[in-house]
Order: C-alpha cells, then sequence, then structure tokens
C-alpha cells in the first residue's frame, strides 16, 4: 500500500532535508512541504472536503513550524482530521516533550536530525494506524461531511450595530432548520448573548481556559442545552475573568464544539483580541455587521484592513451585513462593498428597532415573531450564507428554505436564490508570504478520477 505523507516544515533548510530523506522511503509518496500551519489546515480541509479517502495517511509537523505552535496544530489536526496520523519532528525527545505530544494527538515523535531508520518505523507505524481507523471504524452514514462542523464567526464594526443579535438569528435560524448548533459568547468583558435569550448560567467559557484535554463530559457541563433547541456557551460573568481566555484557549475550545457540533456560531463582540481574532482565522465564514452611516463603514474598513494586517482574514474572504437600512438610506450596500473590498449579502436588514423592542426589553429574541421584517431578513442572509442546510444536501436546502419565516415550501420570498460568495469548508488561508497557489484541490490527485 502506497503511503501519503504530507509534511509541514516553517524552515526552508529543515523542508529539503525531510523531502529528501521522504524520497528514500519504499512505497511512499511524499508531497511537497508546507510552509505554515495556515497552509497545512487549508489543504487538509480541502481534501477532506472531497472525501476522508484523499487525507494523507502521514502528516509530518517540523518543531519550527508557526504561526500555530506545533503542539497546537498536531491537537487541532488531531480533532479535525482523526483519520490522520500525525507525527512530531523534534530537537527535544526527552518524555516531558513525549508526553505533551501523545496528549495532543501525536501517534509518533522523531529526533531532529532524522535518521533513514527512525523516520521509516514512525511513518509506517503512523500510516497503520491511520488504515485501521479507517478500514475499522468508518464513518456513519449520518456524520456531518468535511472536517467537521462548520465555525461561523459575527463582528460588529462598532458597538451598537446589532451585531449579537445578528449572531443570535444566524443560530436560532439554524436551530429551526434542523442543524445541531452552539452559540458561542467571545464578547469576553460585554457578552449580551444571555441577557438576549434570558438565560442565566453558572459556566462559561472561561471554565474551558485552563482545561487542556477538553472531553465530551467536559464540554457537556459547560455548555446550556436552551429549550430553544441552541446549546449555549456563555461570556463570563464578570468581565475580567475574559483575560483567561487567550488565542490558544479560544481554538482549543472552538475546535472542541466544531466536532460536536454542526455549526458553531460565535458572537466576536467589536474588539479585536487575540481571543476572537484566532476564531476569525479559523472560521469558515466571518461576518461583519455594520450600519449605512459614514462612521460604521469607516469603522468597518478599518477593521477588515486591521484583520489583513494581522493576517487574519482577507477582505475577499469576509461577509458583510448591512442592518438598519431603509430605502431612504444614502450610502447603498454596492458602495460599502466597493469601500471595504468585502462582499456584501443580498439581503439588507431593515431598520425596524419598534418590532425589536418588546422581545429585547424582555430579554427574550427567541419570541420575536415570524412576520417581523428583521426576523425574516436575518433569516434569509442565514439562507445566503449556506448555515440553514449541510453542505451539498439539496434536500436539506429545500427543507432550510421552507423553515425560514414568511415562506412557503416552494422558498419564494424575499431573497430568494440569493447567494453570498463567502469561503467554504476550511480555515482562511493567511495572506500569502510566497508564491504559489493554495487554491488546488492538493498534493494528490483524486483516487479513481483520473484521465
Amino acid at each position: 500500500m502506497t503511503t501519503r505523507i504530507l509534511p509541514a516544515a516553517g524552515d526552508a533548510d529543515a523542508a529539503r532535508a525531510l523531502s529528501a530523506l521522504l524520497g528514500q522511503l519504499p512505497d511512499a509518496e511524499p508531497a511537497a512541504p508546507l510552509p505554515d500551519s495556515g497552509a497545512l489546515l487549508d489543504t487538509l480541509a480541502r481534501l477532506a472536503a472531497g472525501s476522508v479517502d484523499e487525507l494523507p495517511e502521514v502528516v509530518l509537523v517540523h518543531e519550527r513550524i508557526g504561526p500555530v505552535p506545533a503542539l497546537d496544530l498536531i491537537r487541532e489536526v488531531a480533532l479535525r482530521f482523526p483519520a490522520v496520523g500525525v507525527v512530531l519532528l523534534s530537537s527535544d525527545t526527552g518524555p516531558a516533550l513525549f508526553s505533551a505530544a501523545m496528549d495532543s494527538g501525536a501517534r509518533g515523535l522523531i529526533g531532529l536530525p532524522p535518521s533513514y531508520e527512525e523516520l521509516a518505523a514512525r511513518v509506517q507505524a503512523a500510516a497503520q494506524w491511520s488504515a485501521g481507523v479507517r478500514r475499522h471504524l468508518g464513518r456513519p452514514a449520518d456524520a456531518p461531511g468535511g472536517p467537521g462542523g462548520r465555525v461561523v464567526t459575527v463582528a460588529g464594526a462598532k458597538g451598537g450595530v446589532g451585531a449579537t443579535l445578528t449572531a443570535v438569528q444566524f443560530a436560532l435560524a439554524a436551530a429551526a432548520a434542523g442543524r445541531r448548533t452552539v452559540l458561542v459568547d467571545m464578547d469576553l468583558q460585554a457578552g449580551d448573548v444571555g441577557s438576549y435569550l434570558d438565560v442565566q448560567f453558572r459556566r462559561s467559557i472561561a471554565d474551558l481556559a485552563g482545561i487542556h484535554d477538553i472531553s465530551p463530559r467536559v464540554l457537556q457541563d459547560a455548555v446550556y442545552d436552551d429549550r430553544t433547541g441552541l446549546a449555549l456557551l456563555l461570556a463570563p460573568a464578570e468581565g475580567e475573568r475574559g483575560e483567561e481566555v487567550d488565542d490558544r484557549a479560544a481554538r482549543h475550545v472552538v475546535t472542541a464544539l466544531r466536532g460536536r457540533y454542526e455549526l458553531v456560531v460565535v458572537d466576536c463582540g467589536t474588539q479585536v483580541t487575540g481571543a476572537n481574532a484566532a476564531v476569525v482565522e479559523m472560521a469558515d465564514t466571518a461576518v461583519l455587521v455594520t450600519t449605512p452611516d459614514v462612521v460604521c463603514v469607516r469603522a468597518a474598513k478599518r477593521m477588515v484592513r486591521m484583520w489583513e494586517r494581522l493576517q487574519v482574514r482577507k477582505a475577499e474572504d469576509t461577509a458583510m451585513v448591512v442592518n438598519r437600512w431603509s430605502k431612504h438610506t444614502e450610502i447603498e450596500p454596492s458602495l460599502i462593498e466597493k469601500i471595504t473590498k468585502t462582499r456584501v449579502a443580498k439581503t439588507p436588514v431593515p431598520a425596524a428597532f419598534k418590532e425589536l423592542q418588546p422581545v429585547v426589553d424582555a430579554g427574550r429574541l427567541q419570541d420575536l415573531d415570524n412576520r417581523s421584517a428583521v426576523k425574516q431578513a436575518l433569516w434569509t442572509v442565514a439562507g445566503e450564507l449556506g448555515l440553514l442546510a449541510a453542505p451539498a444536501d439539496p434536500a436539506g436546502a429545500a427543507g432550510a428554505q421552507a423553515a425560514l419565516p414568511g415562506r412557503d415550501a416552494a422558498g419564494g420570498g424575499r431573497g430568494s436564490g440569493a447567494a453570498v460568495a463567502v469561503r467554504g469548508a476550511g480555515p482562511v488561508a493567511r495572506l500569502r508570504r510566497r508564491g504559489g497557489d493554495r487554491g488546488s484541490l492538493g498534493p494528490w490527485p483524486r483516487r479513481g478520477r483520473e484521465g
């Protein structure tokens, strides 16, 4: 059996040496080394979107990979792509690192510089383990396709534009369409998801920050199962505890959630912190909410440019939702799209606060009437973003369209057929610092589709 190997090494000299050594292995099909963690996750996600069988049997992670630390990267690969055997290459082969690597999900540890014998033995062991997992465990027929659940982040260009309202309605729409959905409040100092849904719970995301192995039982204790059908992971009641959730903890928590839920909707608030920036980077779809006024559009442009400078998200990979729009508004969505270089949803959300005020004041946003123009618009946008049905599921898509308030089974109504061109499954690729195209299907030809 041919073993497909995907190496990832941030150091160019190490990558060349590793490629030369891998080329000597019998029955091995090594791919070209990837330069960073973003390229690795992006490639694995694209391969998994086609079929799990197209994933490599072995992934080699060099200790100097970046920007995500090697152990964090191994943990994310192991959780999102459990049928892949991951091996760490490190100059430290002591028991402490070995234990940490195993806890992260690695299948082996190779010392640097690697010897042929050790490399061959570790690769063979990881490949045999991967083949056994795929053969004996398989995938249930009803398991979500691709690399786990989908992550959608919602951020506001500035305070008060309706980011939390949008995130809540997206999550409610997905739950009404039958998708297993969790809503995460990542506005760590001023989160209001609990207030909007009249929920008080003793646990929060801060309680998961210091846990390195988030088991299903631990996750269940921290998540609140609401009567609306949503699962909620709230922000801490004490704002100062938000500092406990750093970028590493945020990645770890969201990765654990996407392995358990079909859809993870994250309210990121309006402030850029290490935690929510990490989640925006790993999200499949990033939504930015703005209102059609000069100050807010400038804030939206400033936010998008900041994401680009921090290599968090590219403007063209960001979906913009225009809130509080009316026919008297001078700034049109098309102008906002041109200014920010983002992709604006085709359905703007109307300015109708009178519809919202009773349920907002009562903390019962889930009771918003189906005839509400705001609710209909937000649920339509959720459909445009593909949140109401699993990918490549026409039957599910039809059912999701019927679930929209104010729609009939034929899918009629405002915004029917609209689609926002947003990024597919997999974390957003970082800004290309080198040449090459990461948009290809991957380093291996699709099996059974040659010719």
